[in-house]
């Protein structure tokens, strides 16, 4: 019953996307029709009425707004030009060193972003103008921007974090210290994975210009209230100076301030970011609804106790479990993007990752890199449609050759996480105490 039932409801969330219906909308739809079903006409009202309150109402969701109206003021004040530059001053002059200059100002803007696609489409129109103008490789100029802009889920603050932590009672504050050093590790095998493409594509990623030292200084004191940003949420975290909605709400103040010092942000460009911040965290909250609505349908129908049984009939370690996850997360990325397929997902995956001793935290991290990977698979990689949408005359078919390397060094990373878990729970581990 709870096979046939579950199947039904996948299948029917499936088919209505097919038809071009929001997954919110599918979810809703599908969960209040499942729950009607099971349990009858009153608990599936009831659930409608009561889910949507107590969702709006929490208070852990108030970190959402705050961070995205950080990310729309920081991404209105020019601050990732003054990351690309600093960053292409000091590895542009390499080989494959524009592309590795992306890579380090996409995690720079990711820290006080939060969103791939922000980063990604933000970066693309920086950083591929001058890759064409160094003549790189289209394919390879696009595939760095795609891959850099992945880090907005990562590195923290993270909306997908928060949203993982409230569907699971997972803190919060936790997740985003945790993000940190896979975050760092992502930057580095990311950059290495330019290096070698360069030396097997040398004509695809010439070196730049050489910047010298009274350049390279000048273009530092721009980025720094990025910088001090990204300390000030991490440390205020790290040392328990605030919670992590406060350190949403000082995060928000302080892009305010640092927009206004700048002198580049008008009352146009304010209400603009407002406007935004209430459309994405509306979009936002009206997925995670649908999403709660469909998983108390998945529980009701004993569909988490069910797959739990058969995986313990199979006899699978805990690392077969993880490992059949992550083929089941890379093939749904293939044709979902990441928010859904994480509140899609996690309701069926966290019981049985609770129930076999998984540290939630670094179920979490994992959840996201992989998550991660899906913005960048083809078909449906949504960070390679953004820049393609972005940047005029891109061919999709270079893009999908250009980013094999960095879906190689993403699978290296998750084998890495996976083989050891401390990259994870070290950084919490140590906060914690």
């Amino acid at each position: 019953m709870a096979w046939l039932a579950a199947g039904l409801g996948f299948a029917a969330v499936f088919a209505l996307m097919l038809l071009g219906v929001p997954i919110a909308i599918a979810m809703l739809v599908v969960g209040f029709a499942g729950i009607w079903m099971l349990m009858g006409e009153g608990a599936a009202f009831g659930m409608m009425g009561q889910v949507p309150f107590n969702t709006t109402l929490s208070y852990e969701l108030s970190v959402v707004p705050m961070f995205i109206l950080m990310g729309a003021i920081i991404s209105r004040t020019g601050m990732a030009s003054d990351l690309y530059r600093l960053c292409n001053s000091l590895l542009g002059h390499l080989r494959g060193g524009l592309a590795m200059a992306t890579i380090v100002a996409c995690g720079g803007f990711s820290a006080v972003c939060g969103s791939s696609i922000a980063t990604a489409a933000t970066m693309a129109k920086v950083a591929i103008p001058e890759m064409r103008d160094y003549r790189y490789g289209e394919g390879f100029a696009a595939a760095s921007v795609a891959a850099g802009g992945t880090l907005g889920i990562l590195i923290p603050p993270s909306v997908i974090m928060v949203l993982y932590g409230i569907a699971t009672g997972t803190d919060i504050g936790q997740l985003f210290i945790a993000g940190v050093v896979p975050g760092a590790l992502a930057v580095s095998l990311y950059l290495l994975a330019v290096w070698v493409h360069a030396r097997l594509h040398p004509a695809q990623a010439p070196g730049g210009r050489k910047a010298d030292r009274a350049e390279r200084l000048r273009l530092v004191a721009p980025v720094a209230p990025v910088v001090l940003l990204f300390l000030l949420i991490i440390g205020g975290l790290y040392f328990g100076l605030f919670t992590p909605t406060e350190a949403a709400g000082v995060g928000a103040g302080c892009a305010l301030l640092i927009a206004a010092f700048r002198r580049v942000i008008s009352w146009r460009d304010l209400f603009d970011s407002l406007v935004e911040t209430v459309r994405t965290t509306a979009s936002l909250f009206l997925v995670l609804i649908g999403a709660l609505v469909f998983s108390n349908f998945v529980n009701l129908a004993g569909l988490p106790d069910a797959l739990s049984s058969l995986i313990s009939g199979l006899g699978l370690s805990p690392l077969g479990v993880i490992l059949v996850i992550l083929l089941i997360y890379v093939v749904l990325g293939m044709f979902m993007e990441s928010l859904s397929m994480i509140l899609l997902t996690i309701p069926v995956f966290f019981p049985i990752i609770s129930a076999m001793g998984f540290n939630p935290v670094w179920f979490g991290i994992f959840a996201v890199m992989v998550t991660e990977l899906s913005l960048i698979t083809p078909p449906v990689g949504l960070n390679l449609f953004v820049i393609r949408g972005v940047i005029p005359g891109l061919a999709i078919g270079a893009i999908y050759r250009g980013i094999v390397p960095f879906v190689l060094a993403d699978l290296v990373r998750i084998g890495l996480i996976i083989a050891f878990p401390a990259i994870v729970l070290w950084l919490p581990a140590m906060a914690a105490r």
